[in-house]
């Protein structure tokens, strides 16, 4: 008997009819893990929240079941449900620096689980059963630390100890290994992975990373525009998938081997209110026919414990997933001369070092990937070289010119030169400024234009990174993830600069996005010869856009050359791990075997 039973699920924008998500159905048995997909918009997190029966401020669950062990928990009471939840369904958000209290000692917060759900009789014993589970300290001193004193793989360690702290029957994980380097991840999910067998516990997933969710679930639900298009075992979808999104998805995927052409899917997903007649996907579909316009596809049974909802499944499955293109081959166009050049240099935060020795060139047109576990000093390097670090010593040019620490101390045409995309398209843009403005500041600072030439400018700026001019009196909240990371990088490439500083700027955006804007970056370095410094924990997206990889490790590179050799011939024991953490669809499927 499956421990979670969800059927004909419907929520709505409250008080307009318009639904988010709709028709969802499916099943999870104990011990049993179900990864739901899907891009950014599609109804992941609404669909998970649900199992909770709880819903973000202006949505409404308006029909449907969610059964726990056979009783629907949409019929209960509001303090029914909030005895339910941590008890019998518990819930790990995507950020636990945000999900933790900072006022609060991790033993205090553990603590208050339990006594919440009165949960056994000994908490101290309990205690240490919890943070064994998850591989923390048991320690009084690691009891008595504050959220802010520990790591992010540690804070996520502790969410988890919350989450099965006390037996539940279900749980939800939303992205909990988002923006976490791969030796961190690959601890984590081993943890979900064995608390999940070893308690019996029916898990939901929630994910847009494909590769972590080929790894760790059983099965997968594929979500697009508010509904399951298809729902199957991970190792059938992921080699012959019969719905030509969940195809397209697919083959988005970064891979280590490098051997297929990595391709996004253009286009963006209909919102609520804004969805077509017919297949939501028809718009951006190949295989689009009338009928897909005109009716929206029933479900079919393709196999058992399979279902996909396509009118041409059949013709989809017939053209199996690896018959996708291969990756042309890559060149090193760069030039002899060094654009950055970087020799010996230290670095510390207050007293504390934290880089040592470092010595890196990047050339023109010459993409270097920056690799390595959080706190290896990875951000530190790329802040160094942009000015926005200062505590530093050592030789750091700028073709050959000297470069000061701190941005305020270099001249104009310097700062120019040198540009950086922050990770977090939602941070970084002033939300109180158009987009227009945002482009548009970098032009005010460094070139004297009259308005008319700013406003072609910024125009041309959009469409270098294929957005339109509609957007530029918009606001960053009215775009989405990928559209605001757009953005981000039009900002910076409307100064002309002639190095690229990219930090993680794709670690939030779902793999479709993730692989738009890859290839935007790899085809505007062609198009400006620009120098791009790729700060990533993503090896397997490295062999996409990067010539030469270093790796770094607590504040010095172990390792550094050409990507194929480093990856395919790694010399030092730190890469060889990082490579074995690295969650890939290959070594997925080849474990399942």
């Amino acid at each position: 008997m499956s421990v979670l039973e969800v059927e004909n699920l419907r929520i709505e924008i409250e008080g307009t009819g318009i639904d988010i998500v709709d028709e969802i159905s499916f099943h999870i048995e104990a011990g049993e893990v179900l990864g739901l997909v899907g891009e950014s918009g599609s109804g992941k997190t609404t669909v998970g929240l649900s199992l909770l029966g709880h819903q973000r401020r202006g949505a409404k669950i308006v029909a449907g079941q969610v059964r726990v062990d056979g009783k629907d928990i949409l019929e209960r009471s509001p303090a029914q449900l909030r005895a339910l939840r941590g008890g019998t369904v518990s819930y790990v958000p995507q950020d636990p620096s945000a999900a933790l209290n900072p006022a609060l000692r991790i033993g205090r917060q553990l603590e208050e689980v339990l006594a919440a759900h009165r949960f056994g009789s000994s908490h101290e014993e309990r205690l240490r059963e919890m943070l064994e589970e998850v591989l923390l300290p048991t320690e009084r001193s690691f009891l008595r630390r504050y959220p802010h004193q520990l790591s992010g793989g540690q804070q996520q360690r502790v969410g988890l100890a919350m989450a099965f702290a006390c037996r539940p029957r279900v749980i939800v994980l939303d992205e909990p290994t988002t923006g976490l380097d791969v030796t961190t991840q690959a601890h984590v999910l081993a943890t979900v992975r064995m608390l999940c067998r070893a308690h019996g516990v029916a898990a939901l997933y929630v994910s847009h990373d494909l590769a972590v969710v080929a790894a760790l679930a059983d099965r997968v639900a594929v979500m697009y525009a508010g509904r399951i298009v298809e729902i199957g075992r991970e190792r059938d979808l992921f080699l012959a998938s019969a719905h030509p999104y969940a195809r397209r998805l697919v083959e988005a995927i970064p891979e280590i081997s490098g051997e297929h052409e990595l391709v996004g899917i253009p286009g963006t997903a209909p919102r609520p209110g804004h969805r077509p007649t017919g297949c939501f996907f028809a718009p951006r579909c190949d295989y689009a026919v009338d009928i897909c316009r005109e009716q929206f596809p029933p479900r079919e049974r393709v196999a058992e414990r399979r279902e996909v909802r396509c009118h041409r499944w059949q013709e989809v499955l017939a053209e199996a997933v690896h018959d996708r293109p291969l990756a042309a081959v890559r060149t090193n166009g760069a030039s002899a001369d060094a654009l950055i050049s970087i020799r010996n240099l230290q670095a510390a935060h207050g007293e504390r070092p934290v880089l040592f020795d470092i010595d890196l060139d990047v050339a023109p047109r010459q993409c270097v990937a920056l690799v390595g576990e959080s706190g290896s000093g990875k951000t530190t390097l790329a802040r160094c070289i942009a000015g926005l670090h200062r505590n530093f010593t050592g030789e750091l040019a700028l073709r050959g010119i000297p470069l000061r620490p701190g941005a305020r101390n270099r001249s104009r045409d310097t700062r120019r030169d040198i540009q950086y995309v922050f990770q977090s398209p939602y941070s970084s843009l002033n939300p109180r400024k158009t987009i227009g403005q945002i482009i548009g500041q970098p032009l005010r600072l460094f070139f004297d234009l009259p308005r008319r030439d700013q406003h072609a400018r910024i125009v041309h700026a959009l469409e270098r990174v294929q957005l339109t001019s509609s957007v530029v009196d918009r606001y960053p909240h009215e775009l989405s993830g990928g559209e605001r990371q757009r953005v981000a990088i039009a900002r910076a490439l409307v100064s002309e600069p002639a190095l690229l500083v990219c930090d993680e700027v794709t670690s939030a955006l779902d793999v479709s996005v993730q692989a738009a804007i890859v290839d935007l970056i790899a085809e505007l370095q062609r198009e400006m010869e620009l120098g791009l410094l790729f700060v990533t924990h993503n090896l397997a997206l490295i062999r996409t856009i990067a010539q030469e990889v270093a790796v770094m490790s607590a504040g010095r590179i172990v390792e550094h050359g050409p990507v194929d050799r480093v990856l395919d011939q790694p010399e030092a024991e730190y890469t060889k791990r990082l490579l074995a953490d690295t969650p890939s669809l290959e070594s997925a499927l080849a474990i399942a075997e």
